[in-house]
């Protein structure tokens, strides 16, 4: 779910100029965007923290990915398993995305015993619904 301070691959770029002078910017992924499954770096959710703000979509499909049948884990070994380079992420890193998906949800439940759900959770379910809403109207006056 998230990277750690140490993720270096992030912090510079390469420039490819096999063809002289229409150079590029190539970004590369050493593999550390998971950073070690031993160690959760839990300053990355200060943002989380310190607003106590989260779109009710999301928080609703992390909650999902949370449970059983849809565990974060299982949905990424299942999606990478058809990599060229299986297996992608190792099981302890599999695994600490479950437990990472979790100090997440953790914080939200935080913030919701501070603040209450309705300050916490930005309903954007709503305009969503409202906005398939019009089009369809927009459309059967059309026909």
């Amino acid at each position: 779910l998230y990277s750690t301070p140490s993720n270096m691959d992030r912090h510079h770029y390469e420039t490819f100029e096999k063809f002289g002078n229409d150079t590029f910017l190539l970004h590369l992924d050493n593999g550390r965007g998971f950073g070690r499954h031993s160690h959760d770096e839990m300053s990355i959710l200060a943002p989380l923290q310190q607003c106590c703000s989260i779109k009710k979509s999301t928080f609703l499909r992390l909650q999902l990915l949370a449970t059983e049948p849809y565990r974060l884990s299982d949905v990424m070994r299942e999606a990478l398993s058809s990599d060229r380079l299986s297996p992608v992420l190792s099981e302890p890193h599999l695994e600490a995305l479950d437990r990472r998906l979790q100090r997440v949800l953790d914080m939200v439940r935080v913030c919701m015993a501070k603040g209450g759900q309705k300050e916490v959770l930005v309903d954007d379910m709503g305009k969503l619904k409202q906005g398939i809403w019009q089009r369809q109207e927009t459309r059967s006056k059309k026909a």
